[in-house]
């Protein structure tokens, strides 16, 4: 194993995929001469020239359009949004064309594209580029939307979505690129649809993803010198969601506890509660618990980012209160 950083492993996977398929590229916002906005391309246009990796005016609706029909043509394109508050503007080509267009053609045309980028809250960037848009994408029919936690799930996941016929919402997170992470020197391949147990416990299982894993992880250390067992699940997919995975590690604990950055109201945990209660409602023995972003804009002010946002005292109390420690 070595020591990369996650944007390094997002670079590889799109590297390793494109080395061998022609027909794979690279499009958007700065990603080929600046290197990309977070260098997550760094060095790219260099190796494939500027076919493959392909600077975007600031015009996402444009550039997602140019992505739907190359993918209806026969390519595989990678398009990045410098932000997924930012693909907003695309909404329209993304929903309306990308998840549609196996439906509406009668399975004649796939659509094999992902879409990629950070998503969610990276501090203090205001209301309008804070968004967490898992929930609202995972309520499409014709998407598979991924939100992975760390490097090493991030490149095998991105490697099994360029080559999957359907279109990837592919989330990141900002505040992740620098993070470090153990890839292998091998190449390797993470199936789409399936969760990861990221901590065995017995007393508790805390259900989550992306960077709200790291704060999970926290609790959970905190939680065991109390001598409290919690399990961590990381969906790393969020449609298809592995409920198999989330089922049996409650009948397992008893108790559940569903963390995600996002808005409460139809959101992931929404979502999840419901698929509990009605594939595991004889084995729960507490009501489900959801820690969740406030249900309000994102303020600019750092005390109002860090009251929006889950942490791990939250999460600890969501924990105790489940097991009626509280």
């Amino acid at each position: 194993m070595r020591q990369i950083k996650y944007r390094d492993a997002i670079r590889e996977a799109m590297s390793e995929e494109m080395r061998k398929d022609s027909s794979i590229f690279l499009m958007g916002e700065e990603v080929a001469e600046y290197n990309g906005a977070y260098k997550v391309s760094q060095g790219m246009l260099d190796e494939f020239g500027a076919k493959r990796v392909i600077d975007t005016p600031i015009s996402e609706l444009g550039f997602a359009a140019i992505g739907v029909g190359a993918a209806a043509n026969g390519t595989k394109p990678i398009i990045e949004f410098m932000t997924w508050n930012f693909a907003l503007l695309a909404i329209d080509q993304i929903i309306n064309h990308a998840s549609k267009l196996l439906a509406m053609s009668g399975g004649e045309f796939s659509c094999p594209i992902v879409f990629r980028g950070p998503n969610g809250s990276a501090g203090q960037l205001g209301a309008q580029h804070s968004m967490a848009f898992e929930s609202m994408y995972a309520n499409i029919p014709g998407l598979k939307v991924i939100s992975p936690s760390n490097g090493y799930d991030a490149k095998g996941l991105l490697k099994s979505a360029i080559l999957d016929p359907d279109p990837i919402i592919f989330m990141e997170s900002e505040v992740m690129y620098s993070d470090n992470c153990e890839i292998p020197e091998e190449e390797y391949y993470i199936p789409i649809g399936k969760a990861d147990v990221k901590k065995a416990g017995t007393d508790c299982t805390i259900i989550t993803y992306n960077k709200m894993v790291k704060v999970c992880l926290a609790a959970a250390e905190e939680l065991e010198k109390e001598g409290i067992s919690v399990e961590v699940i990381d969906l790393r997919t969020i449609r298809p969601l592995d409920i198999d995975c989330i089922v049996e590690s409650v009948k397992k604990t008893n108790r559940a506890v569903i963390v995600e950055e996002s808005w409460p109201y139809g959101s992931i945990s929404s979502e999840v509660t419901y698929q509990l209660q009605k594939n595991a409602f004889d084995y729960l023995d507490a009501p489900i618990k959801r820690v969740t972003g406030a249900d309000s804009s994102m303020h600019y002010a750092s005390n109002l980012v860090e009251a929006y946002l889950p942490n791990p005292t939250k999460v600890m109390n969501a924990v105790k209160s489940a097991m009626y420690k509280l």
